[in-house]
């Protein structure tokens, strides 16, 4: 099979090197007959579109696409639209895989449509977490390493026809947060079935928790509320509210972990600090997870009652 990775990228340059020069050092083996990288540049303001050019020789597999800013459900259209091979393969600019990574995926896939006689599934990779710039494919599988997600783009690979014929990324969302996923309720409901594969290994990049980034990560909350409206409106069910946490129970919850609100990121702030000084921003990151929670849930139910909904 032809395999094409498509790579939505904007302003990630230097994790984006790991990244490609991951990908070059992929095997050719059965059933993989050949392989491309679409890098989707999607506006970027720092050097990625001047490097990628200057050092094109350097990456053979590699392909440039630009578009102006339009977000990644446009940048992963786009791609798909450019790519030539006749499966997908979907990561983010900050994954850094293993030399067996699509290697993994084809066999995996080429397994399960001889079993099933069809090519109505996708395979779905294993993503580690890790924090380390310099080495990062030597991060540890950690239980919060697990995911439930139907269909999320930062590893998973999908045949070109079935992918087409869900119609692709909604552009609406247009800012961050759930396009894969909602893309992911149509796959399920046409009957395309989750294969997991954890031999195809990527290590996702997050810097490690710093004070600076708490602002931005409340921006990200507000952001995920107004596309999770959108999810919402296009598939109002019971198992979407659960999935975006625009329920009841999730507004208790949060409410209940953050003493009502009086956890928050500025009451923790010293702990968080603390914590960080000390070496462990990845345990700070998951303190600051609950009042993040709480006001991604509160925006949520704020556009909801904008919008009219309930």
């Amino acid at each position: 099979m032809f395999l094409s990775v498509v790579i939505p990228t904007y302003n990630r340059l230097p994790i984006l090197k790991k990244c490609l020069r991951a990908l070059e050092q992929q095997r050719l083996e059965a059933p993989i007959r050949a392989y491309e990288v679409v890098v989707v540049d999607d506006g970027s303001t720092d050097e990625t579109v001047s490097w990628l050019r200057n050092h094109a020789a350097d990456f053979p597999h590699v392909r440039l696409v630009q578009q102006d800013h339009g977000g990644p459900a446009e940048g992963r259209n786009r791609g798909v639209e450019h790519a030539q091979g006749d499966v997908i393969v979907f990561i983010d600019s900050d994954l850094v895989v293993t030399e067996t990574f699509l290697l993994s995926h084809a066999r995996q896939l080429e397994q399960s449509w001889q079993q099933r006689g069809d090519r109505l599934c996708f395979t779905y990779g294993a993503v580690i977490n890790t924090a380390n710039f310099d080495d990062p494919t030597s991060e540890p599988h950690k239980l919060r390493d697990l995911s439930w997600a139907y269909f999320a783009t930062g590893n998973v690979a999908i045949d070109r026809q079935v992918l087409e014929s869900s119609g692709l990324f909604d552009t609406r969302f247009r800012l961050y947060g759930w396009e894969d996923l909602e893309l992911g309720e149509r796959l399920r409901r046409m009957g395309v079935v989750l294969v997991r594969c954890p031999q195809a290994v990527g290590y996702h990049w997050h810097p490690p928790l710093s004070l600076e980034q708490v602002p931005r990560l409340i921006a990200v909350e507000g952001e995920r509320a107004k596309m999770g409206l959108v999810f919402y409106r296009k598939h109002p069910t019971r198992r979407v509210r659960f999935i975006i946490q625009f329920t009841v129970l999730h507004r208790i919850l949060w409410d209940l972990l953050t003493l009502g609100g009086l956890l928050n990121e500025r009451s923790l702030r010293p702990l968080l600090a603390w914590l960080i000084r000390s070496g462990k921003p990845g345990l700070a990151m998951e303190l600051l997870r609950l009042p993040l929670n709480r006001i991604g849930v509160r925006a949520l139910y704020a556009e909801a009652q904008a919008a009219g909904l309930r």
